[in-house]
């Protein structure tokens, strides 16, 4: 489904990420932890270019780019193969929500306003919105934002959803309706890629766990593995000093 090949990149003379190579099935729903400046949403962006990689080769599906020769064809052919829910939203504040799941189904995928119209009604049950179809953002709460955004990022019909931190802009009372839809999408087995700093809602919902740390994976595995047993010295103090309900012995 995705595989990731040696993907560098810099920023200046800023090394932030160095050689990740990853391999992501039909139907995962991998978390990538790490601390702040570990590479994690800069790897995430780099899937779908919205950060070019420096070095590298991208394959989504039947689709592979090597990073270096990409043109502008071959990045809109891999955009949309993934969806992309924002951690801050990104919705457009003079559009309905109707509207904004619209969008990129009119714009992109040169579908009928009518056919558009149809597939967003589906997706707003879907995410619990089907009653603020003509509502603004300014008159939505933070969850429900993020839900518009969610929903958005389904209608696409992606084959995987990329999400960059999806809760971390929500107050802690709404973070839960967010979690929720997601739980329910990984459950249809859409491909998913999260990057989270919660880690009891990473434990639960997803197949495999990454840590990154300074520009590389650290480490891999199932939850269990990585939660409950981790190898790595730098898994094991990272999980220590966030994780309050699991003692790991760190030497």
């Amino acid at each position: 489904m995705i595989s990731l090949r040696n993907i560098q990149k810099s920023f200046g003379k800023q090394n932030v990420l160095n050689g990740i190579n990853l391999n992501v099935n039909k139907g995962d729903v991998v978390a990538i932890l790490g601390p702040s400046g570990s590479g994690k949403t800069t790897l995430l962006r780099c899937i779908n270019f919205l950060e070019r990689p420096t070095v590298g080769e991208v394959t989504i599906g039947d689709l592979t780019v090597n990073c270096k020769r990409a043109n502008k064809q071959d990045i809109m052919k891999l955009r949309k193969k993934t969806g992309m829910v924002f951690q801050h939203y990104n919705l457009f504040k003079h559009k309905t929500v109707l509207e904004n799941i619209m969008e990129g189904l009119v714009i992109v995928q040169k579908l009928s306003k009518d056919e558009a119209k149809v597939k967003s009604l589906e997706v707003l049950e879907k995410v619990g919105l089907a009653d603020k179809v003509d509502a603004y953002p300014s008159q939505l709460s933070g969850g429900q934002q993020q839900r518009v955004g969610i929903a958005r990022a389904l209608a696409l019909n992606p084959e995987v959803i990329l999400f960059d931190e999806p809760t971390s802009a929500l107050d802690p009372e709404l973070v839960g309706e967010v979690l929720e839809v997601i739980r329910n999408i990984a459950r249809e087995g859409i491909t998913m890629v999260i990057v989270t700093h919660e880690m009891g809602f990473a434990r639960e919902v997803s197949n495999h766990v990454i840590f990154m740390d300074e520009g590389v994976i650290v480490e891999e595995g199932n939850p269990t593995e990585i939660f409950t047993n981790p190898r790595e010295h730098r898994t094991k103090q990272f999980l220590k000093r966030i994780t309050s309900s699991v003692i790991f012995g760190v030497s």
